[in-house]
């Protein structure tokens, strides 16, 4: 159900984002990129975890945000794209969004499923999870391996920042969100291992975590590109 949906999306992307002068990565490129990688991941984790039955509202998903490249279309490429440290940082940072939007859903279905576990009737879709500590452990995998990740994104932003962006390493607001990001996730991460947070805890922080991530780039590329026409 997933694999057709999913095969039309990626095509779709890569036409928006290969042109024959570079990539073209816009906010809507930017946001139905982190989509398509988010579920691959999603289905590719599905394969080996128990992730609960979301396939009836994955598909849509995925087809909307295949059109989101039409609908923010981005007017001219990036700068220094044939850069194999650009590739790399480029690659890893949206790896890491993925993640993390795996990990944001998984955090709301585990409010749901807490608010609902003393509850007589229960909907299909949150039955079908597994208990709420698998699901509390799967959440801190998927944050441990996109902490990772965004660790290598900040590194990889600073220390090839010369090379990729022409400059050095500048504090602006996408700067600053992606630390105060990091910050977050590190923060939830040493509380987990230090005191066991856990429970609501948890799913505040790894929220505030991708609300702060969000902010950093995509958020950022909205107000330059949509309000700002930049």
């Amino acid at each position: 159900m997933i694999l057709l949906p999913l095969a039309v999306h990626g095509y779709s992307l890569g036409s928006s984002i290969f042109g024959d002068d570079g990539l073209y990565l816009g906010v809507g490129s930017a946001v139905s990129a982190i989509v398509f990688l988010t579920i691959v991941v999603y289905w590719a984790g599905s394969r080996f975890y128990s992730l609960g039955t979301l396939h009836p509202v994955v598909a849509p998903v995925a087809v909307v945000a295949s059109i989101l490249p039409a609908v923010f279309p981005a007017t001219h490429p990036l700068p220094n794209t044939d850069a194999p440290a650009f590739k790399f940082h480029l690659l890893i940072a949206l790896l890491a969004y993925s993640l993390f939007t795996i990990a944001a859903l998984h955090a709301l279905f585990m409010a749901l499923v807490e608010k609902r576990l003393h509850q007589a009737a229960r909907s299909a879709v949150l039955s079908d999870f597994p208990p709420l500590l698998t699901m509390e452990r799967l959440l801190f995998r998927i944050i441990g391996a996109g902490f990772v990740l965004l660790t290598l994104t900040l590194a990889s932003g600073i220390v090839f920042s010369e090379e990729v962006f022409g400059k050095p390493i500048q504090f602006n607001h996408k700067t600053v969100f992606g630390l105060v990001s990091w910050a977050v996730y590190a923060a939830l991460l040493g509380g987990r291992w230090l005191y066991g947070w856990r429970g609501r805890v948890a799913i505040r922080w790894t929220l505030a975590g991708f609300a702060a991530l969000l902010l950093a780039y995509v958020g950022s590329k909205f107000v330059l590109e949509v309000i700002l026409r930049r």
